[in-house]
């Protein structure tokens, strides 16, 4: 009897063991100045966003996973505003991504220029588009809602303003509605960019058409 218990013990012990394993996912982060995290280091908070986040079909692994960990709060409340400004806001995507990268530019911000970049021409935009956004000219050739897009965003981070001409294309094109929310998923977006700045997030050495500094 005792030789069973001593067994169903160690049996035990050994089920209990895979939960943990089980429990203990490989996060695999990346990060600078904030440290890439293991799932052991994290808090309840931190560990309930990340599961969270994981179950939902997240992978870990890039993007600013590994920051938001610092904020769980701040990455639970802010997910509803990013996920309606860049895929439900009725603006085409393709345009919404002219905005993003622009503001990723403006700051030098390489890896959201880097992530979006692909996202930019799975939307639509001509790789000759992006590489003269990336070298800080005018893209040639572009349509008329590009362009509204494109002078749009450039003046206002240029000027800190838009003169009413600019203003008005934008309204008479997509409405008063599109002006809100373009200036607020570029505001999303300054955030998002400073904070990959600040930590120093690595950017991949084969990166394609990489901005070199600063509007």
């Amino acid at each position: 009897m005792l030789g069973k218990l001593i067994i169903a013990g160690a049996v035990g012990a050994l089920v209990g063991a895979a939960v943990v394993v089980a429990a203990a996912p490989e996060l695999n982060l990346k990060g600078g100045r904030f440290r890439p995290l293991s799932y052991a280091e994290l808090d309840p908070g931190q560990k309930t966003y990340a599961d969270k986040e994981m179950a939902g079909g997240r992978n870990p692994t890039g993007g600013p996973f590994n920051i938001y960990l610092r904020s769980p709060e701040y990455a639970e409340l802010s997910a509803p505003l990013s996920n309606y400004l860049r895929f439900k806001a009725p603006m085409p995507r393709k345009l919404k991504e002219i905005a993003v990268m622009l503001t990723a530019r403006f700051w030098g911000g390489q890896y959201v220029w880097y992530s979006h970049r692909q996202q930019a021409l799975d939307a639509g935009l001509s790789p000759a588009f992006i590489a003269a956004m990336a070298a800080g000219e005018r893209p040639a050739n572009m349509s008329s809602d590009e362009a509204i897009v494109y002078d749009f965003s450039t003046e206002l981070l240029q000027t800190r303003g838009v003169r009413d001409a600019t203003y008005k294309a934008l309204a008479d094109r997509f409405g008063e509605r599109s002006v809100v929310e373009t200036v607020a998923l570029m505001g999303h977006f300054h955030g998002l960019t400073m904070l990959f700045a600040v930590d120093r997030y690595p950017l991949p050495a084969d990166a394609p058409d990489a901005i070199k500094a600063p509007m």
